[in-house]
């Protein structure tokens, strides 16, 4: 079967179906970051093989289970938190809601890249519900800082917000502008990494305060987006309060943000962290560029169950808008279409992911990693 050319084709093509435009907004991406394309063709190839294969199709029904799982969850996890009432047991139960606000959010990833509703709005506005009122997550916040600087560049300085400094230093050159206690605590950084991850979950909640705040230009919905955020952080842990009393309440709360910033960083850093970094004169095509900066963790569909799918995530760099569900299948695809085209790619268990992190963080600390320490440098680097 001939390939279809969809690279060129306009978006508002009246005839386009939704799977279609989903096929058009891939290949687009596929022409992002570099002057000279000649390398589109073979994402281009790649796709046309995933098309027919069928694996862009949406799954209704995989993800109504999700919804009815979800939904009966919470049920289960708010009958535990009022029957046990005032005991120190309620920490088990925080561990529950910690996981199972992670589970929500991976939902609200999946509807945020268009994987779960053909229709945009729809999923805009069940992204902006779920992410808001069950997460305590700026929808408007998260799409601009996930989909639109990550995803486009992943790994890229100056670009992809997930690297830039702050508690922890990604790039060495950033390393250089420290001094006195800030530079040694860079320098052991790495073995600071699982504590700071107590504190994602935090740090999430305060971004997207802030975000709503300011009014960031992304959040198309503020009163909206304001109004159920502040449901979330404010309601639920009163909530906690009023069934485990005040002291019970407070510390239950603390714990459930713990497990929540755990869960959620434990999952998403493992992907990039420690994976080369791109420095800002750099432009690489769309298939090197997702598959170079991202990183695989082995484990099947049991590790995709515990991430969100998110352990297949050369393949979601791929096709972002591919259900989560079907990524173990293209897997394989994937990896025979790099080793064709000589791509590196890197896939490493859950642990060694972790060790490969605390290892990279305090050599960046230190200022001695190369950014982007791979054989196509000199290549890319004259686009």
């Amino acid at each position: 079967m001939e390939p279809v050319d969809v690279v060129n084709r306009p978006l508002s093509t009246p005839t386009l179906g939704q799977e279609s435009r989903a096929e058009v907004l891939e290949q687009r991406r596929a022409n992002r970051g570099t002057d000279k394309q000649e390398f589109t063709s073979d994402f281009s190839a790649l796709m046309a093989q995933v098309k027919e294969a069928g694996l862009l199709a949406r799954r209704p029904g995989w993800n109504t289970l999700r919804f009815v799982l979800l939904g009966l969850s919470y049920v289960v996890a708010f009958a535990m938190l009022f029957l046990i009432g005032e005991s120190w047991w309620q920490m088990a139960t925080a561990v529950v809601f910690g996981i199972l606000f992670t589970q929500t959010a991976y939902v609200a990833h999946d509807a945020a890249h268009r994987q779960i509703f053909t229709n945009g709005k729809v999923g805009e506005w069940v992204s902006t519900i779920v992410g808001n009122l069950f997460i305590g997550l700026s929808y408007g916040w998260w799409l601009k800082k996930h989909n639109a600087l990550h995803h486009a560049n992943p790994n890229k300085a100056g670009v992809d917000g997930d690297i830039a400094p702050g508690a922890l230093i990604f790039d060495p050159e950033d390393a250089h502008e420290l001094t006195g206690l800030r530079k040694w605590l860079a320098a052991h950084q790495g073995w600071f990494f699982f504590p700071l991850l107590t504190l994602a979950g935090l740090q999430l909640h305060v971004n997207s305060v802030q975000a709503i705040i300011k009014g960031q230009s992304s959040i198309k919905r503020r009163w909206i987006e304001g109004i159920l955020i502040a449901i979330r952080i404010i309601g639920f842990p009163l909530i906690a309060i009023w069934a485990a009393g005040p002291l019970i309440g407070i510390v239950f709360t603390i714990v459930q943000v713990m497990v929540f910033g755990l869960h959620m960083g434990g999952s998403f850093a493992p992907n990039h962290k420690g994976q080369p970094i791109v420095p800002k004169d750099v432009k690489i095509d769309f298939l090197r560029r997702q598959t170079l900066m991202s990183r695989n963790i082995s484990g099947g569909r049991p590790m995709g169950f515990l991430m969100g799918g998110l352990n297949y995530q050369i393949e979601h760099h791929l096709f972002p808008s591919m259900p989560s569900v079907n990524l173990h299948k293209v897997q394989p695809m994937v990896r025979e279409y790099c080793a064709q085209k000589d791509i590196k790619y890197t896939e490493t268990t859950l642990f060694e992911s972790f060790g490969i992190i605390v290892r990279y963080l305090n050599r960046a600390g230190l200022g001695q990693a190369d950014p982007f320490d791979c054989p196509v440098t000199a290549q890319f680097r004259s686009r």
